[in-house]
């Protein structure tokens, strides 16, 4: 592939609780739930193999124990995976520098750090190829939105340099925002301060900049998500299975729906949109599901609708029920003729009588 580059190292971030998910988060860290059919990170060791990474190293926090037995040594993606945990949340400056003690590479090489939450669709070789060629400290991948102001904004000039780091602000400057996915020349990462709270936003790249070093912007308008939130989850797994955005980790073909192991589609049910069934789940004669996440084992009966929901593991969503824009817990039962909708999140476990949730007021 003219995009690889031979013998690159990574480091993986992937530290963080995950809040703004639960309770999706509550047992397993963000980075592993199921995503499209796999675990949300499988997607990125393979989109990553194939831009020629062969080495990463996970920089890992929260339930740092559940990432190795997920991934192993990685032989499984054709890489060698490394697992260094943060005792204490160093930020991901501190995160970055705690875990390069894993790093072989020299201290000219690059090293490419991605985030554990981005689904970008971007040429890593040629954001690689461009540090190299530039000779830059740093090289930031920053991706056009339609409204910056959730995000810090990040100006550069006609030669592409970023001349600074702005923090979310109501009238942006310019549409381009950080996307997360940084190349780092080694010798820079050895100057983050060891075993402090640094975030390379507020503190390593304004400080590179203010000292004149080459920080570099490669900007694209490719596929970009932030799956921080249960809407924006939902939207990246149904994104993969549509094709939208190439992943060669998806276990199956794209489509309108992925099917995985022993699930059980009737086939007077109608599931499209992008929609995951997980393995040995049951989706009834005259239910619905569009765009939505079904885990393994959970059901939906009969007559129920599912749309841009997560439906989680062993949960049960009983006739006749309405879920729209949810988020059902692991083994949580609503029973019939509930209403669901507008962001709600179901604890695991809960079970919810019939009709005890309502929107609309017929009977």
């Amino acid at each position: 592939m003219e995009s690889s580059l031979p013998d690159l190292e990574a480091i993986l971030l992937v530290g963080g609780q995950g809040t703004r998910l639960r309770p999706l988060t509550l047992g397993t860290p963000k980075p592993l739930l199921p995503t499209a059919g796999v675990p949300f990170l499988a997607h990125q060791l393979a989109r990553a193999r194939s831009f020629g990474v062969r080495r990463i190293v996970f920089a890992t926090s929260y339930k740092a124990a559940m990432f190795e037995p997920a991934f192993g040594d990685g032989a499984a993606f054709g890489l060698s995976l490394e697992y260094i945990t943060e005792e204490t949340p160093l930020g991901t400056g501190g995160a970055i520098r705690n875990a390069a003690e894993a790093l072989t590479s020299g201290p000219s090489d690059p090293v490419l750090i991605l985030n554990g939450d981005i689904l970008s669709g971007h040429d890593i070789g040629h954001q690689v190829r461009m540090h190299l060629a530039r000779q830059a400290s740093v090289t930031l991948h920053l991706t056009e939105v339609d409204d910056p102001t959730r995000f810090g904004c990040v100006p550069t000039d006609e030669s592409g340099r970023v001349t600074a780091f702005l923090e979310k602000t109501p009238q942006p400057v310019t549409n381009r925002i950080n996307a997360g996915c940084y190349v780092f020349t080694r010798s820079v990462i050895d100057t983050i301060p060891e075993g402090e709270v640094v975030s390379v936003e507020r503190q390593t790249f304004p400080g590179l900049i203010e000292s004149g070093e080459l920080v570099l912007g490669y900007a694209d308008r490719t596929y970009w998500l932030d799956v921080g939130t249960p809407a924006a989850f939902v939207q990246g797994s149904r994104d993969l299975v549509l094709g939208r955005l190439h992943s060669p980790a998806l276990p199956g073909p794209t489509g309108e729906y992925l099917a995985l192991p022993g699930a059980r589609v009737s086939p007077e049910a109608k599931v499209l949109g992008g929609t995951t069934v997980g393995a040995r789940a049951v989706v009834e004669a005259g239910a619905s599901v569009a765009g939505s996440v079904l885990s393994d084992d959970c059901v939906v009966e009969a007559g129920a609708s599912v749309t841009d929901s997560v439906v989680g593991k062993g949960a049960r969503v009983c006739v006749g029920t309405v879920v729209r824009d949810a988020v059902i817990g692991d083994g949580a039962i609503v029973g019939p003729g509930n209403e669901l909708q507008n962001g709600v999140r179901i604890w695991p476990g809960i079970e919810l009588p019939e009709r005890a949730m309502r929107y609309s007021s017929d009977v």
